[in-house]
């Protein structure tokens, strides 16, 4: 009888992640004699987009000796809303895979409340036949680069939201207002030692699951 597949959350430790981030040939920070040297890693999931949040964001980073695993819900995908109403003539941006080095720091969201902001180039697929889905296999094939405010930031700053909506364009966003506060604290914390510079890795759960197949 075939085994049935791992859930994405059951695949999701620092093992496989640091054997994808070798085969890619990512960075994976690790420096045991400091701590949290943090790793930001969005997954998304194997889906066209549903305006819900259903990707996940990792945060791996060493504690002493041991290596320590949080992950958050959010969305890596625009909502709805913005994939029916681009504000670019050539489409909603969705962010491309790839690892991003030193391309995020502290600052503010659109002048409003602490993010991590970009502040490098970033590559990005551009969705613009305005109906509810992404559709990966026709956008893929053509990239965007530059500077289009793909932030990491919240939605709902009182508790939680259910649907994203306008709560992305593209940016990288958290559901749960207390996941975010935490993630923030975290990041702050790690510039204190490493700098206001941050790195950020988003992998596809299908290219995931491939590479432990192999």
């Amino acid at each position: 009888m075939k085994t049935p597949p791992k859930s994405l959350i059951e695949i999701l430790n620092p093992e496989n992640i640091k054997s994808y981030f070798a085969a890619k040939g990512y960075r994976f920070f690790d420096t045991p004699d400091k701590k949290l040297n943090i790793n930001i890693i969005g997954v998304r999931r194997d889906n066209q987009g549903t305006n819900t949040f259903d990707d996940f964001l990792l945060v791996m980073y060493r504690d002493n000796d041991l290596m320590t695993s949080n992950r958050y819900n959010i969305t890596t995908d625009p909502g709805k809303y913005w994939l029916q109403n681009p504000t670019n003539p050539k489409g909603t941006a969705v962010l491309a895979p790839g690892q991003y080095r030193s391309t995020w720091q502290v600052g503010k969201h659109q002048g409003k409340y602490e993010a991590l902001v970009q502040r490098k180039p970033v590559k990005v697929y551009r969705d613009n036949n305005r109906d509810e889905t992404i559709d990966y296999k026709n956008i893929s094939t053509s990239i965007d680069e530059g500077y289009f405010g793909i932030n990491i930031h919240r939605s709902n700053p009182y508790d939680q939201s259910y649907v994203i909506n306008k709560w992305s364009a593209g940016c990288q966003v958290f559901k749960k207002v207390d996941d975010y506060n935490k993630f923030m604290q975290t990041c702050k914390d790690s510039a204190k030692i490493y700098g206001n510079s941050f790195t950020y890795t988003l992998i596809d759960e299908k290219d995931l699951r491939k590479h432990l197949d192999t």
